[in-house]
């Protein structure tokens, strides 16, 4: 892996990051004026103007941009107007319990969708593939928040064996966990199969079969190495869309974590914390991808390499 690989892939995460800083900085100004909303319709103009320079809401655009990004190149990234505290310490408040319910459902998607696309690649055309491939359309059709009532709906409320909300214990990170992770495991599942058949069927895995390895050693050393590129993919993206997707399976099951935080931030207009746990957002996906990439030149040496190196 070439240092020209790296710097490049490097170059252009930052990049990314300052766009979507940017971005969320330009959409939420332009969305409305967060005082006027925030407080009641009679308010004094006197008032209004008063907690408009408090908050440096007074001064244009492009100077609130500019302290902005000066701030974050500080780690300062605004106060609550809600809590009336810095919007990092709120977000970072609730961020172990969106982690905890992100690496569970996380474990549940690596379980699943890869054990299902194993599965159903090594039984291709039988029963079992069908039936698997059956269950992972449900899955991945199926929205997060529709699944979510639906298992409230039996374990909380018709069978009484699971909490209904809140956090505490693993019985309530069961069902968040379980809603959470399903989706993602139906689509890591698909693009398991359909990359495994695709690797199964070339001529090194029938040249390794007729040299007598062992079937485990095959599809464990062989095949799946070999079919990992598409799989890191989409494990990828799922796992930097993990604080993403809690946005929308928290609310349902009042889940105290990032989600529920920026649901309630954007009913509050409280803009230092939307930004906040935006951006928390795009600077993981945006990890994510960096270390797929240098996962892409670890996997296949042949994508690290220079144009140069290459022709060589």
């Amino acid at each position: 892996m070439s240092m020209r690989f790296l710097l490049t892939k490097l170059l252009r995460a930052f990049l990314t990051l300052v766009l979507a800083v940017t971005f969320v900085f330009v959409v939420l100004r332009m969305s409305g004026d967060p005082v006027t909303q925030m407080l009641p319709d009679d308010t004094p103009a006197a008032v209004i103007a008063e907690y408009r320079a408090m908050w440096g809401l007074d001064r244009p655009l492009p100077e609130q941009y500019l302290r902005y990004i000066g701030g974050i190149a500080q780690g300062d990234f605004g106060f609550s107007f809600r809590d009336d505290r810095p919007a990092l310490d709120v977000v970072l408040e609730r961020l172990p319990l969106t982690l905890q319910l992100g690496l569970t459902a996380l474990g549940l998607t690596l379980l699943l969708g890869l054990g299902a696309g194993i599965l159903a690649a090594l039984n291709r055309g039988t029963t079992v593939d069908h039936a698997t491939m059956a269950f992972t359309i449900l899955g991945h059709s199926m929205p997060n928040f529709f699944l979510g009532i639906l298992m409230i709906l039996l374990f909380a409320m018709t069978w009484r064996v699971l909490p209904s909300s809140g956090a505490g214990s693993f019985e309530h990170l069961i069902m968040p966990a379980v809603t959470l992770g399903t989706s993602y495991a139906a689509t890591v599942g698909r693009f398991t199969r359909s990359s495994l058949l695709e690797v199964l069927h070339q001529p090194f895995m029938r040249t390794a079969r007729a040299k007598g390895v062992p079937f485990r050693r095959r599809i464990l050393n062989h095949a799946l190495p070999n079919a990992g590129i598409p799989i890191v993919t989409v494990v990828g993206l799922r796992v930097g869309a993990l604080i993403g997707g809690a946005v929308v399976v928290e609310p349902v099951f009042a889940w105290p974590g990032v989600g529920q935080l920026l649901v309630n931030a954007v009913a509050f207009r409280d803009l230092a914390v939307v930004q906040t746990v935006v951006l928390l957002i795009a600077f993981t996906m945006i990890a994510m991808n960096f270390l797929v990439d240098i996962l892409y030149g670890w996997l296949d040496p042949r994508i690290g390499v220079g144009r140069r190196e290459a022709r060589a």
